[in-house]
């Protein structure tokens, strides 16, 4: 939560004002003086270390002295000094006292607070003010409120009587906080209430006896506002958090969160800094899950660490697991998402210098579904890693290298230890318009693998590979000012690249912490089809494509355009074969991106098959943009076929998954009704199956002090029985209508609007160009 200001409930309203009696004379000055207005902020002026030296101008219909005893000013009453301003019917300065009274519709104003009293009395001796009746009003943020009773004690203690503060604007009662006292000590920072009580339209909601607040930068221990909210799935919802400043680099916080089908969830969040490096821990415990009786008690539990030690040392972890795999399906947490299909716990010590580095990795998964396609764990990663720029004045030398121990829980799967080396040379020749680089390296592996239990014959115990590779990448830019379109620049910039790795028998090596590659335009030119090193795909190719591109007068980029292919020189090299004579080329990828007027902007790519003559995947995204909101279609598709001949068996049943491919759209719009209103729709439908998928419709109201959403959603979560026996198998779908209710003000506004993330095809802006 945002600290308040240091002005909360008038703790800025300056005694000061009243100026010792040396300066009791200076009221007679007649010199003119620019008053500062009574409502003005003005906080970022310049003020003097000891602002009660500055001089007094005072204004008034008349003036009564008494020597010695006292002086009274009265009728339209102006004292100014600084940044600081009263009016009143009357001020009257008692010598012998030392005090000075104010009396009859006081307005006063220091430039962050005003403030209309019936009475002030200060005592010049010991600087003690009294306010009485007070309405007081911050110049520089929203917040108001009133008090009975105002006293100062001190430099910068107030002390408060029957006090109120809220942040709706004048006439607007939405919500306020009460208490009988109120103690604000700005050395401190802090503000501490007692006997408080919260009010929507004049109506109390709760109560606390003691209530401690932040003014200032400083943190502070304390409870920060209650959120609450309605949904169909687990009913009323209500957090209660309490912030723990343990100290300056520690603190916590932990919430009491109440749900009404479930029961009570404890959620704490710690956080800490240290020489190390900054880190966080995170833990959610609910015991006895009402609505799931069957599963007990339920927890989540996250560590992240990261950091620098004196410049070389750099540590990471990231840990995360959870009670179950249904867990991030069943209950909001801060941890992960219903999407998340496995939570990674990693760490790794990391020792950098200027040519060298060494890393120990750890890491390992939870598998959040049923699939027996376990990933398997390191346990650990040794690297070592050397880099020689600029060899000889023009080569580039760099040794890659690991031992690495694989571990699984999978059934007829093996373990195994893996020695990588990969020492490389480069040559890189760079212009302003263009780029060319030649580089070789050498694949050097060795596998010890663990075969007891291992069902698949091929796998051999001991593996030593050796692979070459070979690559060249050259691109230019051409420019030119456009002959169609006035005022534009376009660019061509063809890319060409040879690659060449021997094909080499590899089924004798598991598949351990490799995946294929995403494959669009830029994944052309790569130099290798996987992650990792277990599948080195043979290459003697050519890939060849350009780009091409327009900027307007301001040097904007309004389109883009790339396409390209591979000319595989060894066809059996091609993973995406799609015919039972296919060609030696691969599909065409194509990329574009467009941007009208800032207004209109698009994003597609498509991979076409030249021997079906058909698209294998594409995507495409166009989205309108207004003043008052945004409308945004896209679509997405992949053909089972090319799932099948790319992916393999490494999604396991892929009956289990798709039927026929992937296809679907979705369309998603915001709209701002007025100035309090704003609507959010999103809608996405799959055209395999004919089903909808998700689609969420929300409605919130933001006034200046408070908020209210609505919204409902209703989401796919699974097939019944399983979508194995599609079409047969009917969809699950699960709704839920939420309510959220929060106050706005004091630089914060408290939760979120409902539903801003219950959905999980959110909104995306998939646009590359500078926009």
């Amino acid at each position: 939560m945002s600290p308040f200001s240091r002005t909360l409930l008038a703790a800025s309203i300056s005694a000061a004002l009243f100026v010792p009696q040396t300066q009791a004379e200076a009221m007679l000055d007649d010199s003119v003086q620019e008053l500062p207005a009574i409502d003005q902020c003005l906080i970022d002026e310049h003020e003097p270390e000891d602002p009660n030296q500055q001089p007094v101008t005072v204004e008034a219909d008349s003036l009564e002295a008494i020597s010695g005893d006292k002086a009274t000013y009265s009728g339209n009453v102006v004292v100014v000094q600084g940044k600081k301003r009263v009016q009143a019917d009357q001020v009257t300065l008692h010598e012998k006292e030392n005090i000075i009274v104010a009396e009859g519709h006081v307005a006063f104003s220091d430039g962050q607070v005003k403030a209309t009293s019936d009475k002030v009395t200060n005592n010049l001796n010991t600087d003690d003010v009294t306010l009485e009746n007070t309405q007081y009003q911050f110049l520089c943020e929203s917040g108001r409120g009133e008090a009975v009773y105002v006293s100062k004690t001190g430099k910068a203690v107030y002390e408060i009587e029957d006090g109120s503060i809220t942040s709706c604007p004048e006439g607007d009662n939405a919500w306020r906080m009460l208490a009988s006292d109120i103690e604000i000590d700005q050395n401190e920072e802090e503000a501490t209430f007692y006997n408080t009580r919260f009010e929507v339209l004049d109506v109390p909601i709760f109560y606390v006896p003691y209530l401690t607040l932040p003014i200032g930068d400083t943190r502070k221990t304390g409870f920060l506002y209650p959120t609450i909210s309605y949904g169909s799935s687990d009913g009323l919802e209500i957090d209660v958090p309490f912030y723990w400043n343990i100290a300056p680099n520690y603190d916590l916080e932990t919430t009491l969160k109440y749900m009404q089908k479930r029961g009570v969830q404890l959620n704490n969040k710690f956080r800490y800094l240290s020489a190390f490096g900054q880190g966080q821990l995170e833990a959610e415990y609910l015991a006895d899950d009402e609505k799931y009786p069957e599963l007990e008690d339920r927890w989540g539990v996250q560590y992240t660490h990261s950091g620098i030690y004196q410049q070389a040392w750099k540590f990471h972890i990231d840990y995360s697991q959870v009670s179950d795999i249904n867990y991030f399906t069943d209950l909001d947490s801060n941890i992960g998402s219903r999407e998340d299909g496995q939570l990674v716990q990693e760490g790794s010590v990391q020792y950098r210098t200027n040519n060298w580095d060494a890393k120990l990795l750890s890491r390992d998964f939870q598998v959040l579904t049923e699939r027996d396609n376990l990933p398997y764990r390191i346990l650990p990663q040794l690297s070592f890693n050397y880099y020689a720029p600029e060899l000889l004045n023009a080569f580039d030398f760099d040794v890659i290298s690991h031992v690495t121990r694989f571990d699984t829980d999978a059934k007829g799967k093996p373990s195994a230890t893996r020695v990588h080396i990969e020492p490389g040379i480069s040559l890189p020749i760079g212009t302003t318009w263009g780029s060319w680089t030649t580089e070789a390296r050498v694949l050097g592996t060795y596998y010890q693998q663990e075969l007891d239990g291992v069902s698949d014959p091929d796998l051999e115990e001991n593996v030593s590979r050796v692979i070459p590779e070979f690559r060249t990448v050259a691109g230019i830019i051409l420019e030119r000012d456009t002959v169609v379109l006035d005022n534009y620049t376009q660019t061509l910039e063809p890319k060409i690249q040879y690659l060449y790795i021997p094909e080499e028998e590899q089924n004798n090596i598991a598949n351990y912490d490799t995946t294929l590659l995403q494959s669009d335009y830029y994944g052309l030119f790569r130099s290798r089809k996987y992650s990792g090193v277990d599948k080195i795909q043979g290459a003697n190719q050519l890939s060849y494509g350009a780009s091409t591109r327009f900027y307007d007068d301001n040097y904007k980029e309004r389109l883009s355009l790339s396409f390209g292919q591979i000319l595989y020189i060894d066809k059996a090299n091609r993973l995406d074969i799609s015919s039972d004579s296919p060609s030696n080329y691969s599909a065409w990828a194509v990329e574009m991106d467009f941007n009208y007027n800032d207004a209109i902007f698009y994003h597609g790519g498509i991979q076409y098959d030249i021997d079906t003559n058909s698209v294998q995947s594409g995507n495409s995204t166009l989205e309108y943009r207004f003043d008052k909101g945004y409308v945004q279609g896209n679509y997405r598709y992949v053909t089972r076929e090319y799932i099948n001949n790319t992916l393999g068996d490494s999604l396991g049943d892929l009956d289990a998954i798709t039927e026929d491919g992937i296809s679907q759209v979705g369309l998603l719009a915001n709209y701002k009704l007025s100035r309090h209103w704003d609507t959010n729709v999103q809608y996405f439908y799959d055209l395999t199956t004919d089903q909808a998928i998700e689609w969420l419709g929300q409605v919130s109201y933001t006034s200046d002090c408070w908020y209210v959403g609505f919204s409902y959603s209703n989401q796919l979560r699974t097939w019944e029985p399983e979508f194995t026996s599609y079409p047969a198998a009917e969809p699950d779908y699960e709704s839920n209508f939420s309510i959220n209710i929060g106050i706005v003000g004091f630089g914060t506004q408290v939760g979120g609007i409902s539903g801003s993330s219950d959905n999980s095809l959110g909104y995306g802006r998939p646009f590359f160009l500078n926009n």
